[in-house]
């Protein structure tokens, strides 16, 4: 399996070190979901301001937001087939103060929420959702086996 990981970080916090961590939660992702392959994505971690301008136009919701992807392939099956060409998964953007805020008010770690917001991105570009309560569950118990497996889950 290999994983081409594009991260930018374009606030003024010095968060380089969540490269290395999103290369490590993505390759624990997909190695219990069981998919094999070359994946590209990427992870833009945000201000406050971009992620309101990417929800308003894109989602034509007027505020922020904690994270939001953009899947370029939806299909969960296509996505098992082998291919020795990568496959780009999609984008995902972290908004870096809604995350300082939510670790706060859920009181937890901030990489705990940084984590937590790029695996669940991460799952969405996958094709899980959670707009039925039983794709919610599915997804949802996911999420809590992978912050397990890193040791980031709420105690």
């Amino acid at each position: 399996m290999n994983i081409e990981l594009t991260f930018e970080n374009q606030t003024s916090e010095e968060l380089s070190e969540y490269e290395k961590k999103y290369h490590l939660l993505i390759d624990t992702i997909l190695k219990h979901l069981n998919l094999d392959g070359n994946f590209m994505l990427e992870i833009d971690l945000v201000d406050g301001e971009t992620i309101h301008q990417i929800n308003k136009q894109y989602r034509n919701i007027d505020r922020e937001t904690d994270v939001i992807s953009f899947a370029f392939e939806d299909n969960k099956e296509n996505l098992k087939a082998p291919s020795d060409y990568p496959r780009d998964l999609g984008e995902i953007f972290i908004c870096v103060p809604v995350a300082h805020r939510q670790s706060e008010e859920y009181q937890h770690s901030f990489e705990r929420e940084m984590m937590f917001l790029a695996c669940h991105g991460v799952l969405h570009l996958l094709g899980y959702d959670h707009m039925k309560p039983e794709d919610e569950k599915v997804m949802f118990a996911i999420q809590d086996e992978i912050m397990k497996i890193l040791n980031l889950e709420v105690k």
